[in-house]
């Protein structure tokens, strides 16, 4: 096995971004978390303020041997909207926006490089509102966000919001799906 890499997405409620990462094949550990605000050890209930500054995020792990980063992105691109600021269906406010927070400076250059070719080629309709920065004040979510959807299938949102989130992956990567 490589040296495992990490990247931190912020796409929406990380119930959503987590329950499709565990799937991934080549994702080796997916945590669901808070980064790049003003909070040290944030809570669940102080970012839903919207007051902390921090997105909900999840950070992958991953084996870069098995799966690129590009290859994530373009999971993370079909499976939240990037053209929405701060909003993710119904889910409202900067704790939900779309962000992608790198750690290397080899990481911002694939970044920047898809996100470039996703707009040239007009792939959304609409610019592209991603917010790329180096990962700051990564806290993981408390212990009951870890695998919610794996624990909470039933759950009115996870059965209206992240379970067609999960069935979109599983179509438009069927490769990727882990076996």
């Amino acid at each position: 096995m490589s040296q495992s890499q990490t990247i931190t997405l912020g796409g929406g409620c990380f119930w959503c971004t987590e329950a499709v990462y565990v799937k991934v094949r080549g994702v080796t550990d997916v945590e669901s978390g808070y980064s790049n605000g003003q909070a040290a050890r944030p809570s669940y209930e102080a970012v839903c303020t919207g007051r902390t500054g921090c997105n909900e995020v999840v950070k992958l792990t991953y084996d870069p041997a098995d799966i690129t980063l590009r290859e994530i992105l373009e999971i993370f691109f079909v499976i939240h909207d990037p053209t929405s600021l701060n909003r993710q269906g119904n889910d409202a406010g900067t704790q939900y926006r779309s962000g992608i927070y790198y750690e290397t400076p080899e990481q911002k250059e694939v970044i920047d490089d898809f996100i470039r070719e996703a707009g040239q080629d007009k792939t959304f309709g609409k610019s592209i509102v991603t917010e790329v920065l180096p990962l700051a004040d990564y806290w993981p979510a408390e212990d009951y966000h870890q695998d919610y959807f794996e624990n909470n299938p039933n759950q009115g949102y996870c059965a209206f919001v992240v379970g067609p989130k999960v069935e979109k992956f599983r179509k438009t990567f069927a490769s990727r799906v882990k076996g």
